[in-house]
């Protein structure tokens, strides 16, 4: 059973920054297409970056481009997600989730394996 552990969530003012972590263990880490999605309150899940394992392909959400990126390191069963320039709308539940696919989805449903969350508060 794959089991995800995100960390590295908080309060942060708009302009700063942040790094999400998320540690996978009970899977073969590397064959695992990694994403992140977040969820504010009322809204839907939504789609905010992905890697694929071969982690030369990244993918990211309209929103978050040129401000986020995400890694991983297959070595550790790490990914995370540096985020930049935060935006009070950047406020949400990110997820970090995962697939043991070799393509891209973008939709929450295509994903078979979630973590616990770790709440992002950007203040204005």
């Amino acid at each position: 059973q794959v089991q995800l552990v995100e960390s590295g969530g908080g309060l942060v003012q708009a302009g700063g920054s942040l790094r999400l972590s998320c540690v996978a263990s009970g899977g073969i880490f590397s064959r695992y297409t990694m994403g992140w999605f977040r969820q504010a309150p009322g809204k839907e899940r939504e789609f905010v970056a992905l890697v694929r394992w071969t982690s030369s392909n990244t993918y990211y959400g309209d929103s978050v481009k040129g401000r986020f990126t995400i890694s991983r390191d297959n070595a550790k069963n790490t990914v995370y997600l540096q985020m930049n320039s935060l935006k009070p709308e950047d406020t949400a539940v990110y997820y970090c989730a995962g697939i043991n696919i070799a393509y891209a989805p973008s939709r929450p449903s295509e994903y078979a394996y979630w973590g616990q969350g770790t709440q992002v508060t950007v203040s204005s």
